[in-house]
Parts: C-alpha cells; structure tokens; sequence
C-alpha cells in the first residue's frame, strides 16, 4: 500500500442474489468486475469466520479464527461443481432481498450442505478432498470436531459439557469421533467446499489487479474452537470460565463503555509459546487476503480488562500487554507486515510509537474530521499523513447523508460548512465527502458502498453497542451501473490514485 490507491468497503453477506445472503458466487464476481472497471485497487470486507445466531451473526462474533463462514457459501457454485442439482435449489428463500434473514438462511443452506454431503459421501472419497483435510488438519480436525460436540450438547457453551470432553480427554474425543464420525466429516467437507470457493474468488480478484483487504477482530470468543483448543493462553478460572473479560472504556460510540465479553488472553503463556497461536492465525489470514485491518488494534499493547460478569465497561482498568515482542516476532515471519491498524478511539503514545516504529498504517475516518476544532483534528483532510488509511466512514458508523441528516451537532455542521467555504446540499454530501477521501495525501483510500451510493442511515450496517437488528443490509443489483463505474474511474484519474 505504498502507492496511492482506492478501494471499496462491501461485505460479502451484503452482496445481492437470490439465496437470501451475499455470497462467494457469480454476485462476487461481477462486483470484482465492476472494481476492475471503476479503477479500484482494493476490495475491503469484513470477517470470513463461522458467526453465530446467539450473537446476532456479527462477523467479529465467530466460533473459530481459522474456518470460514458456511453462509457464504454459493449454492450457485455447488452446483457448478456438480455438488447439488439445479433442481435441489428451486426450492428458494422467501422474504425481502435488501436484508439478511439469517434464521431461513441457516435453515436453507443446512438443507442444501445436507444434501451435498449425502450425494458426496455415496460416491465415495473425493482425492483432492483428502489432501485439503491433510493439510488443513492443524486446525481442522479441532474445528469440525468441537462443532460436532457443540451440537450434539446444544445450546451449552464448551465449558459445560461432561468433564471429560471439557477437559479434551484423549479417550473422551476418541470415542465420541468414532460414533459421531460423519456429522465431523460433515463439518469438514463444508470446509473443503468454502476453500475451494475462496480460492476461486481470490484468484478472479488478483487477475483482475484487485487486492483483498480482510479483517480480524482482536479478540476471540469464549464459545469457540480456539478457545477451548488452546484454553491455556486465555485467562480462565479452574471450571474453565472468563476470570475478566475484554471490553473498551466509554468513548464516542458509548457513554458506558462497551463489555464484549471475549475472555483476555493470557500474555505471559502466550509469549512463552512464542506467540505460536497468533503467527498461526495471520498465517491462515493472509492465506486469504492480501492483507489485514486488525480491529481494536490497540488492545495489542495495552488492554481494557472488565471483571466477567459487569453491566458496563466504565470500571475496567488498563493492562499493559507484550507489544514490541510480539510485533518484531509478526516482523520476522512476515517481514512486509501487510496489516492496518484499526486504531479509532482512545488512542495513547505507546500505541503511536508502535505503529511509527513498524511503519504500521493507521485509519483515518472523515466523519470524525469536525468532531473537533479542524485545526489540529487528526481526521481532518490536511492532518492526514500519507502512511494511513482515509476511509469515509466504516461499518460502524451510519452513511455520511444519515450522518449529516441525524447524527452530526450543530458544531460539527458549522465547522464543515466553514472548512467547504460553503453548505453543502443533502443530495451531494456523500460526494464531497469521496473528493476529501480521494484527493488525501494518504496512500489509499476505501469508501463503504453505502457512500458511493449516496444513501441514509437507513443502509447503516452496525450501531456499536446495540445486539440485534445489525449486519443485515444489502445491496441490490440495479444499483451498480455502468455510469457509477465511469464516475468512480474519473475520481482516481483527477486523483492518481
């Protein structure tokens, strides 16, 4: 990311078609032609990793770090691959297309993966099938195997499971793979089916000049493959529960703080392992993408510890975490160190001297820009260094229009108004908002899809601090054209990006 350049933010799930839920099909395809055509260098996205209904099916709520998400799998594609039928996909998905329903998107995707693996398992074993399970197998043999306990013991968290499972008694494990060998199977054949999706996606995006950008949550959650496979480097009591749990103090997204309830890590054993796990899991991300947002960056050198079991977040404390180690251990393994930190909020100087130190990119999200006088704002346009990320907004924030409509103060209007020279109208605010992105000195700039379109808070895909009603918006089809192409493509030659 040393050249300028310009991408777009769009989750997957928020792709249109017809199975309920943006997918790694033909929909995926046309929006990587539709970057190519627009110029665009980047297509950021969301996590990939197996959600959960129990929390709302946000992306950085997963049962594993390492697997993909089965719903983003294109029954499309299964087809193609001669998995299913056309025939076994009639039967469709009712309701609205511009949100997820996740509940009937479970229940048809389980539907059609039974009927994959049912046809598979009659032909027999697939070799190509074989050798992706031998190479995975690292992570998983662990993953389908603790997916499969975790239904069959539904809903109990790991942690209340008969002690022997709990506890990863070899035996324990032995005997329940030996009778519940085809519902793991299962588990990993889903698997095999999304890398094979994955590559062909990845491989269309680096034909057509598009790098993919990822994302990570920092955290990891207690109810997960990982959590339960490596308890040893979380900070669990002796039934194998969060002591204290992760969270962030109040700051401009709540008064209270927020309490995420991922159990925190155990730095010390993580160190003495030589941070194992984590050059594990950016190995198998960047596996994925070409590079990677890690969100709540921060929380790598210093974290926010609230004892489990807290209403709120605001009498959490700071916690000083191995930082300099773990970034020159990140360093030697992957000397371009191609992530981005998502360093938002409460940001102190450690943090800072990090990121300089190991030339690590930071964001720098506009819609901050008026927060504050524009003088010394570090969001505002000629505060932005050329070593960052200008994103318009992110995923977390409504679309600038809801923005400027709902959210902005008088303050923040003014001191807009004051840096245009003007005031700007409803209908070009997103526009304006773009120019500022793209015209930065920063090396690269990502717009949300929402921004490019114009729209209102009503395309808002997160609301911080809020469980239900997230992560569900979607784009429709009639809404890329080739006059959005064209005007995209003139903003990064002005811009030479």
């Amino acid at each position: 990311m040393k050249t300028r350049g310009s991408g777009i933010l769009l989750h997957i799930t928020s792709l249109p078609g017809q199975f309920g839920i943006g997918d790694l099909g033909p929909q995926a395809d046309r929006f990587v032609d539709f970057l190519q055509a627009s110029g665009q260098r980047y297509w950021q996205i969301l996590p990939v990793h197996p959600t959960d209904i129990r929390y709302d099916n946000s992306p950085y709520h997963s049962i594993s770090a390492f697997a993909g998400n089965p719903l983003l799998i294109s029954p499309e594609e299964m087809v193609n691959d001669g998995y299913l039928d056309p025939s076994d996909l009639q039967e469709g998905l009712e309701g609205p297309r511009d949100e997820v329903d996740y509940k009937a998107v479970i229940a048809y995707k389980e539907r059609l993966f039974d009927m994959a693996y049912n046809r598979f398992a009659y032909f027999g074993s697939d070799p190509r099938f074989i050798d992706f399970c031998s190479e995975q197998a690292w992570w998983l043999d662990d993953y389908a195997l603790f997916t499969a306990i975790r239904k069959y013991y539904a809903p109990a968290v790991w942690s209340d499971w008969p002690h022997p499972l709990k506890e990863r008694d070899p035996q324990a494990l032995h005997e329940f793979q030996e009778k519940n060998n085809s519902v793991i199977e299962r588990e990993k054949f889903i698997q095999y089916i999304f890398s094979g999706q994955w590559e062909a996606l990845r491989k269309k995006c680096h034909n057509a000049g598009i790098r993919l950008i990822g994302d990570i949550p920092i955290y990891i959650d207690y109810d997960s493959s990982d959590v339960w496979t490596y308890s040893d480097l979380f900070r669990l009591d002796k039934e194998r529960r969060p002591t204290f749990v992760a969270g962030v103090p109040p700051d401009y997204f709540s008064a209270t703080g927020q309490v995420w309830n991922n159990p925190l890590y155990d730095w010390d054993a993580i160190k003495n392992s030589g941070f194992s796990w984590w050059l594990l899991r950016l190995k198998r991300e960047l596996s994925m993408v070409d590079y990677v947002r890690i969100d709540h960056f921060r929380g790598l050198v210093g974290f926010w510890e609230i004892r489990a079991g807290s209403d709120t977040a605001i009498e959490g404390r700071w916690i000083e975490a191995p930082a300099w180690d773990f970034i020159r251990t990140l360093v030697k393994e992957f000397p371009c160190l191609p992530i981005i930190a998502e360093d938002l909020g409460i940001i102190t100087s450690d943090v800072r001297e990090i990121m300089r130190e190991f030339m690590i990119p930071g964001m720098k999200v506009l819609v901050f820009a008026f927060s504050s006088p524009t003088g010394d704002n570090p969001y505002i346009l000629h505060n932005i260094p050329k070593d960052s990320v200008v994103y318009t907004g992110t995923h977390d924030n409504t679309p600038v229009r809801g923005w400027y409509e709902l959210d902005a103060t008088h303050e923040e209007k003014q001191r807009l108004i004051a840096y245009l020279g003007r005031e700007p109208e409803i209908h070009e605010i997103s526009d304006i908002f773009i120019r500022l992105a793209m015209m930065s000195s920063a090396n690269t700039a990502i717009i949300p899809i929402q921004d490019i379109l114009g729209l209102d808070s009503s395309a808002r895909m997160n609301k911080p601090g809020t469980e239900h009603g997230n992560w569900r918006w979607r784009l429709q089809e009639r809404m890329i054209s080739e006059e959005l192409s064209r005007r995209l493509s003139e903003l990064v030659k002005i811009y030479g990006r």
